[in-house]
This record gives C-alpha cells, sequence and structure tokens, in this order.
C-alpha cells in the first residue's frame, strides 16, 4: 500500500469546508491527519464529515501529530502569521489562505522562515491556475513588454453583504453547497478582519499582479471608504515600485449578489503592454514592433479555479511535483503595499513599505 501524506487542518470554518476538504478528501495520497476548529460540536461535524483521524480545538496539539508532512491554514486573517509561523518553525509545507498575513514585516517573516527550513509556502489564489494566466507568466517571465513602466490592476466582489456583516446571499464567486455560513466577524468587524476589501478581496488581484511581474512595492498613497460599513469597501491605491515605474489598484466590494468577480490587470512596458482580463477571458499582447499575441479563450477561460490550489499544494506535499504556482512571495508583496495602504489613509500621506 502506498503511504499516505499527512495534511492538518486550522481553521475549519466556511471557505475551508466547501473548498479545501473536497478536493482533499478524494485524493487516495493523502491521509486527513486533524483538525482544528473553535467549538466542539463543529469540530466533531467536520472529522465525522471528511474522516479526519484527529480532531481538536488547540492548534499547538494538532502541529504534534506524528508524521505531519503539510498544514493549510484557514483562520481569520489576524490569526494567519501565528498558525502559519508556528507550522513553518516544524518544518511543515504551509497553504496560507489570503491574505497571508495583515502586516508587512509578519508576511516577510513567514517566507523567510519557509526558505529557512527548506518548505513551501503558498496562498491559494485560484487564478493562478488557468492556463491564460500561466501563459501571461511565461510570457512575462521572458520579458514580452520589455522593462516595466505601469501597472492596472483593478478587482471588484459580490461581497457588500459579508463586508457589512451581513448573511451573505452572493453566487458570484463562492464555494457549493456550504456547511458553515461564513462568520459575520471574521470580515465585517476591523479588529478580528485587520481590514476590509482590501485584505478581504485585493489579495487576491494583488497577488496577481506581483505574481505576473515580480515588481516590489515601495511607496503607496491610498483612499479608501467605507459606506454602510465598518471596514473600507472601496479602495484606490497609487503605488510606486523599486524599479521606478508606478502603479494604480482599485477595489470594489459592491457587485450586485448575482454578479461574478471582476479582475483586470494591465502591464504597460518599453515594448509593449499585456492585457490579462479574468471575467472577460482575455489574454492580449501588444508590441511596438507588431509581434502581437492574443490567446483564442473560451467564455469561461477565467473562471475562478478554488480547487487549483489545494491540488497544487497536496502534489508537493506528495512529492509529486515541485511547482508553487502560487508562491508565498507574491502574497508578502501584497501585504506589504495593502499594510502601506492602509498607513497611508490613516496619516493621510504617502507612505513607504
Amino acid at each position: 500500500m502506498t503511504r499516505k501524506s499527512k495534511i492538518g487542518l486550522i481553521g475549519a470554518g466556511w471557505w475551508a469546508t466547501a473548498n479545501h476538504l473536497p478536493v482533499l478528501v478524494e485524493r487516495d495520497d493523502i491521509e486527513l491527519a486533524s483538525v482544528c476548529r473553535l467549538g466542539a460540536d463543529e469540530l466533531q461535524q467536520v472529522k465525522t464529515r471528511f474522516g479526519f483521524t484527529h480532531a481538536t480545538e488547540d492548534y499547538e496539539e494538532l502541529l504534534e501529530i506524528p508524521g505531519l508532512n503539510g498544514v493549510i491554514v484557514a483562520s481569520p486573517h489576524t490569526l494567519h502569521y501565528e498558525h502559519a509561523l508556528a507550522a513553518l518553525k516544524r518544518g511543515l509545507h504551509v497553504l496560507c489562505e489570503k491574505p497571508l498575513t495583515t502586516k508587512s514585516h509578519e508576511a516577510r517573516e513567514l517566507v523567510a522562515e519557509a526558505d529557512r527550513n527548506g518548505v513551501e509556502l503558498m496562498v491559494p489564489y485560484g487564478w493562478h491556475y488557468s492556463e491564460f494566466n500561466q501563459e501571461a507568466k511565461r510570457r512575462m517571465d521572458e520579458k514580452a513588454v520589455g522593462d516595466i513602466e505601469f501597472v492596472m490592476c483593478h478587482m471588484a466582489s459580490p461581497v457588500r453583504a459579508l463586508l457589512e456583516g451581513k448573511q451573505f446571499l452572493s453566487t458570484g464567486g463562492g464555494a457549493g453547497d456550504n456547511m458553515f455560513e461564513p462568520a459575520a466577524d471574521t470580515w465585517a468587524d476591523p479588529v478580528i478582519a485587520g481590514g476590509g476589501y482590501a485584505l478581504a478581496q485585493m489579495a487576491h488581484s494583488a497577488g496577481l499582479a506581483y505574481w505576473l511581474t515580480g515588481l516590489e512595492p515601495r511607496t503607496v498613497s491610498a483612499l479608501t471608504s467605507s459606506p454602510g460599513s465598518r471596514v473600507e469597501l472601496y479602495d484606490s491605491f497609487s503605488v510606486r515600485f523599486t524599479n521606478g515605474a508606478i502603479g494604480s489598484f482599485s477595489g470594489a466590494g459592491a457587485l450586485p449578489d448575482n454578479q461574478r468577480f471582476q479582475l483586470d490587470v494591465r502591464i504597460f512596458g518599453s515594448e509593449g503592454v499585456m492585457t490579462i482580463d479574468c471575467d472577460r477571458a482575455r489574454l492580449e499582447l501588444l508590441r511596438h514592433d507588431g509581434d502581437n499575441f492574443k490567446m483564442d479563450l473560451p467564455p469561461d477561460a477565467g473562471e475562478y479555479f478554488g480547487g487549483g490550489p489545494t491540488t497544487n499544494f497536496a502534489d508537493i506535499v506528495t512529492g509529486n511535483s515541485s511547482i508553487n504556482w502560487a508562491p508565498g512571495w507574491a502574497g508578502m508583496r501584497a501585504v506589504e503595499m495593502i499594510d502601506a495602504a492602509y498607513r497611508s489613509v490613516e496619516s493621510g500621506q504617502t507612505e513607504s513599505v
């Protein structure tokens, strides 16, 4: 019998039970070794439904499970750092939900700890698993637009109810049947959530933009607004990168509930411009020398692939793959920008990363 690799889950709430666990439970090379969440009744429900070997309300007890190979961290945003760092220090591969952390120094420490221990740190960015986004990444790595001079990145989501602490009714981007409903305070309480739309959703789009470009943010000037909410619904960031390029990152958490995500990244460089459009499934390269490229895509090519990162993580944990399509450093760059943006909103000035 082939040995199964052991994965633990910290934070078995709405998204983990609707997205990660349905993928893992179908794998015959993965043992769901331990699950951790608060609430004894809910914990037992998860253990029984997905066949976990062990269950606990103490994440440190989970990390002591013999032979553990990897851990998924899906706890509230402000707990990601504590839970992921503890797992990385034990030499475990970690898949940590977005945002990677809520503070820049925490994100940098997680990336450094993973490097020190020779393990993978992943952030589950589902759009990284679209064929055309991987093609865009390949071409960007080959300097398809030349030296990057300007980046535009926009995202909008049907999550207003979540950010206002109301019942989540969206069919736009959620998972299928929900075992648990989203906990309102983990989205709408500014202390527990750590922020609003930028952390909750722009961590996605910024992670994609930074992964595609490899840029590093240097300074950020930001505006946000919060109509009807304790956390922000709208974000507008002006960014200068370390290479001298500039960028514009925007976000809106108020699409109608029956709509899907908008996500659009445009990268301008010395030799051309690349357009990556997920909601309209478009990849186009326009070059000054006329060597243009446009990928023929079906209308649904840009759908969010929630199972992609989970499958990738399982393949890494089992040794079936060494490719991390959603590396921790991309999540770190997103957090560096968002952290500086929130500080800019407080100070009313441009803030350094």
